[in-house]
């Protein structure tokens, strides 16, 4: 088992954009952006689609890719509420490989340089032992302030420019480098000792609502 195996869980429903999924982005349908670009990067041997939208797909050509896998999402696996971790966990058992790289179709311009750089990250900290997962991040420096209004990382009583500040990282969600084994330690697609991967901020773009998809669309129209 030396593969690496792209997991890419796709539901039908999306509450806050009606078939974001399979809506067209810059003549695309939104899948076949992240798609595409898993399909790019060599280091990749299959990619696993879990889904209950296996209708949505139509004769699609890239589902006809050897490399493409459409995995059939359990009953008891859709809805809103499921945990992710579950999902994940039920590829897993169904496709063992001796790594794994989870991502969404709601990353669209996460970049295949990216995730060679990810993925070379990711295997040489397993290699020397210092890690067992990775998950890309989004730098900031800027002054935070909780909703009342007291200040979280900087004392403002004391400006200092926010390039001094000291960084930090959110997590973006666009892409996640595990073992079957640092899976099964945490439950999760963290494991015990992550690296955190910071990436550009437009290629963490995230489309979560109406005002994001905008957002998206003039990305894709310069890209296009």
């Amino acid at each position: 088992m030396s593969e690496l195996v792209a997991l890419l869980p796709m539901k039908a429903h999306s509450e806050r954009v009606p078939g974001k999924n399979f809506r067209a982005l810059a003549g695309r349908p939104l899948f076949a952006w992240m798609l595409d670009t898993l399909l790019a990067v060599e280091g990749i041997a299959r990619v696993v689609i879990n889904t209950d939208a296996e209708a949505e797909f139509g004769d699609d050509p890239r589902l006809r890719n050897p490399r493409v896998l459409l995995r059939r999402r359990k009953p008891e696996l859709c809805g809103d509420f499921v945990s992710m971790n579950l999902v994940i966990a039920d590829d897993i058992a169904a496709v063992p490989a001796s790594g794994y790289l989870m991502t969404h179709v709601t990353n669209p311009f996460l970049s295949a340089a990216t995730i060679r750089r990810a993925l070379a990250a990711y295997q040489a900290g397993v290699a020397d032992g210092s890690a067992d997962s990775l998950f890309t991040v989004t730098r900031h420096q800027t002054r935070f302030y909780r909703g009342d209004g007291s200040a979280i990382n900087h004392d403002p009583a004391n400006l200092i420019r926010t390039q001094d500040l000291e960084p930090w990282y959110e997590e973006n969600s666009c892409m996640y480098l595990f073992s079957a084994a640092s899976f099964a330690a945490t439950q999760a697609r963290i494991g015990a000792r992550p690296i955190l991967f910071p990436i550009p901020k437009h290629e963490a773009v995230d489309i979560d609502d109406e005002d994001d998809w905008k957002v998206a669309a003039l990305l894709a129209a310069g890209l296009e």
